[in-house]
């Protein structure tokens, strides 16, 4: 991922080589498509030394310039490709890379390397089993790599690679040989030569104390790393600003979300830029090199862990606001968990990604994100326990957002449902939070869910009302609760004289209302009432005490909602 994305930032700048060493030859005359020699220690010295020279020659007569770079980039390749870097941190790979090359060619200028025949070639190494060979009374290695990408390969060892630059210091002030692939100055060339952005005359023209070198770094490089580095802060502080507290105003939220993804991103990618800048046209090098690679690599991937993070909060709400989403659902609470969890892995990808480009071995990263992620689940079991609530309450979808509920002995209506709980608002008002892992285990009536209520009354009369004024009573109720209000034909209302005995004689009746409007069926229950009693008025026929008893449903009986019926 972290190359992909120096990648694009190369190619946004147009400044897309794998390295800054120039050539003198032409694309055709250099074969920038032909494969790397490396098949063994002379074919992997003569691909070094001549590249090496052939990049000098056009460096030390045209310096650098934009359309040179363009053309430069596959030598410089070529160059890096006869190095073994497996031990270096891939984040500084090109840095490395082209300091390691100019530190040992200039030591291999200023040593014997014996005729080129004495060097092992191929037939040597298939017939001797070579698999590592030392330049004469050195330690400068080339050794067959044993595994990975390049397996068999004949390389710089990592060992020469990381002592290049100890032995250019022991080498530094002796005499280059008469060879005609000697590049004198080049360490020197490539430690103060600017890049094509900056005009070679004008670093050529600053006073001799600005190339007074200083821990490393020429006085000049010293200024342009600070002013870069200033630079580059000011520019993230100023996208951060306008991308955090500039887009509240704009309209509609999707741009409002597109703009404040798309600052961070921007802003994210200005520490590559500044490194790009500094490593390939201002030339720092050495320690100062390694650590603005670092700083900037660890700005960028602590940048990028942000705004996935926050990409997933955007993206949640950007599906939230669509028409067929409930902003209080769980439907709505899924998006963001499912939103949110997909941040957080890319989140993690980029860390284990980015420790790579740190040279920390996977295991380490996938051993430390495996602690913490243990350690988070012990500290957070019951935040845990309410999630996997959650996804039992989403499986089984007992409820959703404005059903009216009876569960832990609340009733009342759903106003929210979240990953740790659910919000109730109880018919007296109050607001009550139910954790999540208590609503998938206990019993819940969903009282919105009904489809009909059902009406039970008892009508009592005295115990010596005379037999034909019983059996009119009870046609009375029957007539009243034909073809009903309400009623469907699957549910016709039945009618019984049930209880005779000393006290009264009871008549029982059943009806249901549909739909299960409450107020409606309240506003009907109350003309049915009236008009059995009219009817039994006009008949003469008496009540017992007590004369009518209703049964209102289980449901209705722990509070009225005062609020229009859902």
């Amino acid at each position: 991922m972290a190359r992909l994305i120096v990648g694009v930032v190369a190619t946004l700048f147009a400044f897309g080589s794998a390295t800054a060493w120039p050539q003198a030859a032409s694309v055709e005359e250099s074969h920038p498509l032909r494969a790397t020699d490396t098949s063994s220690p002379r074919a992997t010295l003569k691909t070094f030394l001549s590249s090496v020279h052939e990049v000098y020659q056009g460096f030390s007569q045209e310096g650098r310039s934009f359309e040179s770079e363009a053309e430069r980039s596959a030598l410089g390749a070529r160059i890096l490709r006869c190095l073994d870097l497996s031990e270096v941190a891939e984040s500084v790979h090109d840095g490395v890379g082209r300091e390691t090359a100019a530190c040992l060619k200039e030591v291999l200028d200023r040593i014997e390397l014996g005729p080129e025949d004495t060097w092992p070639d191929t037939k040597q190494v298939d017939e001797g089993g070579l698999s590592k060979w030392a330049i004469s009374d050195t330690e400068i290695i080339i050794q067959r790599v044993k595994e990975g990408p390049r397996e068999g390969e004949f390389l710089f060892s990592p060992e020469t690679v990381d002592r290049a630059a100890d032995f250019y210091v022991l080498v530094k002030d002796l005499p280059y040989k008469e060879r005609q692939s000697i590049t004198p100055g080049l360490y020197q060339l490539y430690l103060s030569e600017p890049g094509w952005l900056l005009p070679r005359s004008l670093v050529q023209g600053l006073p001799a104390w600005a190339h007074v070198r200083l821990l490393g770094q020429a006085v000049w490089q010293w200024a342009g790393l600070v002013l870069t580095t200033g630079v580059s802060l000011v520019l993230m502080s100023v996208i951060y600003y306008f991308g955090r507290w500039r887009t509240s105003h704009l309209r509609p939220n999707w741009l409002r979300y597109l703009v404040m993804l798309v600052c961070p991103l921007t802003a994210m990618l200005i520490p590559l830029a500044a490194l790009y800048f500094l490593e390939q046209h201002i030339r720092i090098s050495g320690t100062a090199l390694l650590v603005v690679s670092y700083l900037s690599w660890l700005i960028f991937l602590l940048t990028l862990m942000v705004v996935l993070l926050g990409a997933g909060n955007y993206l949640a709400a950007l599906i939230i606001a669509t028409p067929w989403v409930q902003p209080h659902g769980l439907d709505s609470q899924w998006v963001r968990l499912v939103c949110r969890v997909g941040s957080i892995l890319a989140a993690i990808i980029v860390f284990l990604e980015g420790g790579q480009q740190f040279g920390i071995p996977l295991t380490t990263l996938v051993a430390s994100a495996g602690v913490c992620g243990l350690a988070v689940a012990l500290a957070a079991q019951d935040t845990l326990k309410n999630v996997f609530g959650s996804i039992m309450v989403t499986l089984d979808k007992p409820f959703q957002v404005g059903d009216r509920i009876v569960a832990k002995g609340y009733d009342g209506i759903v106003e929210e449902i979240g990953l740790r709980s659910t919000k109730l608002r109880l018919l007296t008002g109050h607001q009550v939070s139910i954790p999540n892992d208590d609503m998938s285990r206990c019993d819940i009536e969903n009282i919105s869910r009904r489809p009909h209520i059902r009406g039970v009354a008892k009508i009592q009369l005295p115990s010596d009302t005379p037999t034909a004024k019983v059996k009119r009573a009870v046609q009375i109720v029957r007539d009243a609760l034909h073809d009903h209000e309400g009623m469907e034909e699957t549910y016709p209302p039945r009618v019984f004289l049930r209880d005779v005995n000393e006290s009264s004689t009871g008549i029982v009746l059943f009806y249901w209302y549909h739909p299960a409007n409450y107020w409606a069926y309240l506003a009907f229950t109350e003309g049915l009432n009236l008009q059995v009693m009219e009817q039994f008025e006009a008949e003469r026929i008496p009540f017992a005490s007590p004369a009518l008893t209703v049964h209102l449903p289980d449901s209705e009986e722990s509070g009225i909602d005062m609020r229009s019926e859902r």
